[in-house]
């Protein structure tokens, strides 16, 4: 059985890659960057769409500039992993936007949260008031990123 990378050749690859680095890339220089013609590249890129590869596009938005200081890594526990708390808690996080990623782990936490709020002291208060009240939390562990070295949505396509 071919992997999802395996079934895709190389120029689906190299769309790919260039629309990560740039997603308002119009057809037409898509086309010039891989040396076809507009049409074979937009029938690729529907099919990348269709086929789910592409999820979307959006801007990467600087967190900075919008007053976004803090970045928290949480881990969250819970004491009963069965019922309806653990689906709970994932419907919940669905609707908090100060949470970028959420991921239900292995190892000492149930949980890994990735949160973005403005300083320490709002994110004290996203703790109490948000976090504390999701469904089924009996722990939450934090690490306060104290500076960002790389952060990117880029995958190694290629």
């Amino acid at each position: 059985m071919k992997t999802p990378q395996e079934m895709l050749d190389d120029v689906d690859l190299r769309i790919l890659s260039l629309l990560q680095d740039e997603g308002r890339m119009s057809n037409a220089r898509l086309a010039e960057h891989l040396h076809l013609t507009e049409t074979p590249v937009w029938r690729r890129l529907r099919r990348l769409e269709e086929d789910g590869y592409i999820k979307g596009y959006g801007a990467r938005v600087d967190r900075h500039k919008l007053g976004f200081g803090l970045i928290a890594f949480v881990q969250i526990n819970f004491a009963n992993h069965t019922g309806e708390q653990p689906a709970q808690f994932e419907a919940a996080i669905q609707s908090i936007p100060e949470v970028l990623s959420c991921h239900n782990v292995s190892g000492e936490a149930d949980y890994f949260l990735q949160v973005v709020t403005r300083d320490l002291e709002s994110y004290g208060d996203f703790v109490t008031h948000v976090l504390r009240k999701l469904p089924g939390v009996t722990s939450i562990r934090s690490s306060l990123a104290m500076r960002e070295i790389k952060s990117t949505s880029r995958l190694p396509v290629r």
